[in-house]
């Protein structure tokens, strides 16, 4: 028989979860009466130290009959089975196909007896890419995910997937039912129209309405599966899915839904209440033992969302709250708020941690995922993609009916061992690595020059529209081509600006220096044509008085 390799998910070894609770990936979503263009987007950060960020692409595909699909586990490449393939799948760039559905994902983990299936065929990573090139709305996505697991088995632990089209928005979780059992139980709720959701590798669907079908759907046997392993002995009204199958511990609070916190923290008021929660402090429910302090599963934000807004909410460091990465001595001289790994740490011996926000330095590829009812469906998804540290990349637009992709984040265009001077995961990590160095200055540089990219592309893909639409009445196929064109040329021009950036940062401030500019940005010379003494920042004043107390006398000038 012939079959169908989902290729990509073997070309690389993804290792979100070399260790327990790896905490791996952010997403938020933003439904279209919460958008100033009336669009749905959700988000993802797909974090990890061995994922190369590039963008996948599988072309739209007619299949005869008998044709077999192979399911590669997407974490470690190993080949899990084959699966009937469909007639027809639809094409699919990053996580967004061309009827502009989006799926994302952060994985919780769960209850350990519900974790792994050895013979289940499907994996969650899997999970998505079939899915997304099979339906053409999250509620069919939702039916699919739920029928592929129950056919195939599940292989994965617990997940949380964000799935959008051009008119819902819905938050699904979903759990293996363990060795010796077949399949997975799930829920998934729509968010409500006007209203913010996010999770971050924390199980946050609690209560659920049972009779509400139009809002809310779950596997027949999610309640009474619970109940047959003695992990649920209330009532069917009161059954609470994150509490059973996966209760939150300090790490769900503080490594995880913190980074929720502060996303909802940054969008309305009144989550302070909730920043004991935040810091892990736990408070439980004697009768139940479920806890009570825990956040709201979606917020109404105080105004409503550009695209560019929900960028920004991937890019923090949990700035201005008690939790701030920058205030601390870890930050060292410059600011910088990022710690390497491992997650935790001992001293003396007692064990400490690092915070765990939104931006991190081992992103391997973002996005925003931005879908558009107005538009015709090649036309109205764009997938703002963007590589490495959310905080220092550019999210550039790829349209959903594009029907190739750009060189520079092309599969195979280099990976996690192999430097190429034209990917564009190299060229932002060696652009976010020398940041590292001297962050608070750079990062300033970095930021401004971002801003200016988003906010022109942006601006282009208004005027890409308006052509686009008027081109599609004419003929789908030559709107897709344009739409395809530009996307590509976008973003090879922009990582090759990006590169040449990186050049000028070097260059700017190489040797802790910071050479001297012109108010338009030009490095000054002598009259005689020679670089003239840079300028001397140093350091801080309070990185000094550390320095002083550390050494006391050791360091002082002696008359």
């Amino acid at each position: 028989m012939k079959k169908n390799v989902l290729s990509l998910l073997g070309l690389f070894v993804l290792g979100l979860f070399a260790q327990p609770s790896a905490l791996a990936c952010t997403s938020i979503m933003v439904t279209k009466g919460a958008t100033k263009d009336g669009s749905n987007m959700i988000t993802y950060a797909a974090d990890s130290h061995v994922l190369f960020g590039e963008l996948y692409f599988y072309p739209a595909m007619t299949y005869p009959e008998g044709t077999m699909l192979d399911v590669i586990d997407w974490d470690t490449g190993k080949p899990l089975g084959q699966i009937p393939q469909v007639a027809q799948t639809y094409s699919v760039v990053g996580n967004m196909n061309e009827h502009q559905l989006a799926i994302t994902e952060s994985t919780f983990g769960g209850r350990k007896e519900c974790q792994g299936q050895n013979d289940g065929i499907i994996d969650y990573g899997s999970l998505i890419y079939i899915t997304l090139q099979r339906a053409k709305t999250a509620r069919e996505a939702i039916t699919i995910m739920g029928e592929l697991v129950n056919t195939y088995g599940y292989y994965s632990s617990g997940e949380s997937f964000s799935i959008s089209d051009k008119n819902e928005v819905w938050y699904m979780e979903l759990i293996g039912k363990g060795e010796g059992e077949k399949g997975a139980v799930w829920v998934a709720r729509r968010v409500p129209n006007g209203y913010v959701a996010a999770h971050a590798n924390q199980a946050r669907i609690g209560k659920f309405p049972q009779d509400d079908k139009e809002n809310c759907l779950y596997s027949a046997d999610v309640i009474e599966f619970a109940k047959n392993k003695g992990w649920y002995k209330g009532k069917d009204k009161d059954f609470d899915f994150a509490e059973v199958y996966a209760p939150v511990d300090f790490g769900g609070a503080r490594f995880c839904d913190a980074r929720v916190w502060s996303i909802y923290n940054r969008l309305t008021d009144g989550m302070d209440k909730f920043t004991a929660y935040a810091e892990g402090k736990l408070e439980k429910d004697e009768a139940t033992g479920f806890t009570t302090n825990k956040l709201p599963l979606w917020v109404k934000p105080s105004k409503k969302l550009s695209v560019q807004d929900v960028m920004e909410l991937m890019r923090d460091h949990y700035e201005g709250t008690p939790l701030d990465m920058t205030q601390d001595a870890g930050a060292g001289a410059f600011d910088l708020p990022y710690r390497w790994r491992g997650l935790t740490w001992e001293y003396e011996g007692k064990e400490y941690f690092n915070e765990r926000a939104i931006s991190t330095q081992q992103t391997g590829f973002s996005l925003v995922a931005q879908s558009r009812a107005s538009l015709p469906d090649p036309i109205g998804g764009i997938l703002w993609f963007g590589v490495d540290d959310t905080y220092s990349t550019v999210y550039t637009p790829m349209y959903c009916g594009m029907t190739e992709v750009p060189e520079t984040f092309e599969v195979g265009n280099g990976d996690m061992l192999t430097y190429s001077e034209t990917s564009a995961f190299w060229i932002f990590n060696t652009v976010s690595n020398f940041a590292y160095l001297r962050y608070s200055d750079m990062i300033q540089d970095i930021r401004e020059k971002q801003k200016e990219l988003e906010t022109k592309f942006v601006d282009y893909t208004a005027m890409i529209d308006k052509s686009a639409s008027e081109m599609f009445e004419e003929s789908p196929e030559k709107a897709r081509a344009f739409v395809t064109d530009f996307s590509v040329t976008t973003a090879n021009k922009m990582v090759m600006d990006w590169k040449k950036f990186g050049q000028q940062l070097i260059v700017k401030y190489m040797d802790g220096n910071v050479k001297k500019q012109t108010e338009k940005g030009q490095f000054e010379r002598s009259e005689y044509g020679q670089c003239p003494s840079p300028n001397f920042p140093g350091y801080s004043e309070q990185w000094k008085k550390q320095v002083v107390e550390d050494t006391e006398d050791r360091l002082e000038v002696k008359e």
